[in-house]
């Protein structure tokens, strides 16, 4: 399962980047200003919880029977996809219902931070 969680980051690593070129080159002179700073601050929180998919990921090779780091990388996975993506699709169609979304997604994140937290307890008595 690990691999799955490497490739998974891979992914929306090359996903953020994409889209933050996206937002830098072609969205700057199309977007209003307050639509733009949603749409960045998506790429922000996709880039960041990326990163910390990643490390769960690693993490997950070396602690693989620990389940909370499956539903960690689980988590995380699901809240960048709700949460930014929920903010992209506002940015981009300019709907201010999709706002809604995007605190499921925060929570997602949240949870996958705690379970990750809790993971560490169990590390502490297996190294």
């Amino acid at each position: 399962m690990s691999c799955f969680w490497i490739k998974a980051a891979g992914f929306l690593g090359a996903l953020g980047v994409c889209l933050g070129a996206f937002a830098a080159h072609a969205l700057r002179e199309k977007l209003p200003p307050d639509l733009l700073v949603i749409f960045e601050t998506g790429v922000r929180y996709h880039l960041f919880h990326t990163l910390a998919l990643l490390g769960v990921a690693i993490l997950s090779f070396r602690f693989s029977d620990i389940r909370l780091l499956h539903w960690s990388a689980g988590f995380l996975t699901v809240g960048v996809l709700i949460f930014s993506g929920s903010l992209y699709i506002l940015a981009l169609s300019g709907v201010r219902m999709w706002g809604a979304v995007t605190p499921f997604g925060g929570v997602a994140l949240i949870i996958g931070w705690i379970c990750l937290g809790l993971s560490g307890r169990t590390m502490g008595r297996k190294s």
